[in-house]
């Protein structure tokens, strides 16, 4: 049984973007009632510290953090960053912890007292960029995590999967003129935000991109993860592998049209594991993305989240 540090944290759960919309406080409510079960009395149960400032200028400009912080709606009040994505009082605290909560994981897993660690924090990050909140997200939680890794932990090569059925705007465009990070995506295309085209590949084909057509279910997931996404892990040889791990892919999932089974997760967290294994010594952080089916989304990470645990 592998050690896997858990972080999260209740200020999470005061994100609230308003009745009705997707990206709600039940998700985590579901994801840690699912982690509560028995199988997962040997988590290593932490909290999720808050991001510093600084932290989060590794990869936002100075004058965004600041703006971003300086938001004060209402209590009781959701205010519009653009169509999908709100704030109100809690929700800067939930981003500082969501994005600290990564942060934490890569400090546990470099440091060696967890193998593997696992974020369940909300909102999500990957669509965030530099200086723009964007898709659900406000802080590129994922991305700074791989940027602190490389400040405080002095190595070099950072590869994050994500296999979030949309794709990962932000952390495609942090990553796309450093050679030595790399990011490989899974993803329905078309589909909002509207990149991740095969055609899209950085300056030095660090940037992967494996769309997958509306409908696609886990053949042709797992044929592109096997014949072009994990041979191209290896390729890199990350001395860290972060994930960005979306659940909305799942056919139960209302915003988009993949068709993966619970399983399927499953079988990417194993095959991510090999490739930890392999390349950095077993070093794997993940962290909760999309996913907005409560129940399809609790069984999925779940899974994901006990295949950590034994793989």
């Amino acid at each position: 049984m592998k050690r896997v540090a858990l972080f999260t944290h209740t200020a999470c759960l005061e994100h609230d973007p308003g009745a009705g919309h997707p990206e709600c406080p039940a998700r985590l409510r579901a994801v840690m009632t699912a982690l509560d079960h028995p199988d997962f009395v040997g988590l290593l149960r932490e909290q999720a510290p808050e991001a510093t400032f600084e932290q989060l200028t590794l990869v936002h400009p100075a004058a965004y953090v600041q703006a971003i912080f300086a938001l004060s709606p209402p209590h009781g009040e959701a205010v519009a960053l653009d169509a999908d994505t709100y704030v109100c009082d809690g929700s800067i605290a939930a981003a500082r912890r969501a994005a600290g909560g990564v942060i934490a994981g890569v400090d546990a897993v470099m440091d060696g007292w967890a193998d593997a660690a696992f974020a369940a924090v909300r909102p999500p990050g990957h669509h965030a960029e530099p200086s723009q909140a964007m898709g659900f997200c406000l802080f590129a939680s994922v991305a700074v995590a791989a940027q602190h890794a490389r400040q405080r932990w002095d190595i070099k090569r950072v590869a994050v999967v994500d296999f979030d059925v949309h794709h990962g705007n932000g952390t495609q465009h942090i990553f796309a003129n450093d050679p030595d990070l790399f990011y490989v995506s899974s993803h329905q295309f078309p589909c909002y935000p509207g990149t991740g085209k095969s055609s899209e590949r950085g300056v030095a084909n660090n940037v992967l991109n494996l769309p997958l057509a509306p409908g696609s279910g886990p053949a042709q997931f797992r044929e592109a993860w096997e014949m072009i996404g994990l041979p191209a892990l290896f390729a890199f040889q990350p001395e860290l592998l972060l994930v960005s791990a979306g659940f909305d892919a799942h056919k139960a999932d209302p915003l988009a049209q993949l068709r993966l089974e619970t399983q399927d997760f499953g079988w990417i967290t194993d095959r991510l594991m090999a490739v930890a294994e392999t390349c950095c010594g077993g070093k794997i952080v993940s962290a909760l993305e999309g996913g907005y089916d409560l129940n399809a989304l609790a069984a999925s990470a779940a899974l994901h989240v006990r295949r950590l645990m034994e793989v």
